[in-house]
């Protein structure tokens, strides 16, 4: 019995004894500089390969992970920019799909809403982008990482900078602002000019019967003109759209907002009628060929594609 108690005690010393050399040789390892730096390379590696496809882009709702490189975006609004950075979309809103600046960069990507969950599971998209007021956004979020902004929170070419930042895009959405604004206020001066520093413009259009004037902010070209070009709206209107972006009258009171220049923004096929009426006839604009109208389809946005189309619209009719 003796030395059966006497074998138990030597296996404990010797395990003590084992475990206490493990952990020397351990501390001993973990200190040395090769262990060091071959501890920190693996840890690089590993943040490297955990983070290399993607980043984190601080959202207004948030902090979101994005890929940096996303290969299927769902556009649930700003189409028009993502298109212009090269971004493949394989699911955009109706509006965007039928514009027809758009639609050749859109043959194969589907209409969809943000009500259309099953269709846009279906897209497998990396990346959702659009506006905040949108329904379910929170079931989109489980689609995919999922960006929205406050329509006008930004001005428009801050928005299109912050669509770079989502494409992972940033300096190639600020260089095109920077040279667009150069190019647009370029213009405008000529464009100043020719008309008189005083002259004044309306943008104007007609949607389902029923005739709108815009602020400074609403798309339709008003950004160039009144921002960029500098150009001065009718007092009318700057008293009743300058504030809420755009307000809606009838053709009787058109002369009251119209401008020594109008453009005049209209579907093909819209209903035109009052264009026929006295009342319009004789506005100064009209009678003097100041008077440029424009396709709406063309107009409704203010991303760079569609931007690009309204300065040449509106340097070939100002300075024709």
């Amino acid at each position: 019995m003796k030395r059966l108690l006497m074998f138990f005690a030597l296996l404990l010393l010797i395990l003590v004894s084992a475990c206490g050399n493990n952990e020397t040789n351990a501390g001993t390892s973990e200190d040395t500089p090769e262990a060091n730096s071959s501890e920190e390379s693996k840890s690089e590696e590993s943040n490297t390969d955990s983070s290399s496809d993607t980043f984190t882009y601080e959202s207004e709702n948030g902090p979101v992970e994005l890929p940096k490189e996303p290969k299927r975006v769902v556009a649930l609004y700003f189409g028009g920019s993502i298109l212009s950075l090269d971004a493949n979309i394989v699911g955009v809103d109706s509006w965007t799909k039928n514009s027809p600046l758009f639609r050749d960069k859109l043959t194969d990507a589907q209409v969809v809403t943000e009500e259309d969950l099953e269709k846009i599971i279906e897209l497998d998209p990396d990346v959702i982008i659009g506006l905040s007021s949108m329904k379910n956004i929170d079931q989109l979020k489980e689609i995919a990482p999922t960006v929205t902004f406050t329509y006008g929170k930004l001005d428009y070419l801050e928005q299109h900078i912050e669509i770079g930042k989502v494409l992972n895009k940033e300096e190639e959405a600020k260089n095109w602002v920077k040279d667009f604004q150069k190019r647009a206020q370029s213009a405008g001066d000529e464009i100043r000019a020719k008309i008189g520093e005083d002259a004044t413009v309306s943008v104007v259009e007609t949607f389902d019967k029923q005739l709108y004037v815009f602020g400074d902010n609403w798309a339709r070209g008003t950004e160039i003109l009144y921002q960029e070009m500098n150009l001065k709206m009718p007092e009318k209107v700057k008293e009743d759209a300058l504030e809420p972006g755009y307000f809606a009258i009838s053709p009787e009171v058109l002369p009251e907002y119209a401008g020594d220049y109008i453009i005049l923004s209209k579907e093909p096929g819209s209903e035109t009628s009052f264009e026929e009426t006295e009342t319009f006839k004789n506005i100064p604009a009209v009678k003097n060929n100041q008077l440029f109208v424009a396709d709406a389809n063309k107009f409704y946005f203010n991303d760079p594609i569609t931007l690009e189309y309204q300065l040449q619209f509106f340097k070939d009719h100002f300075l024709k």
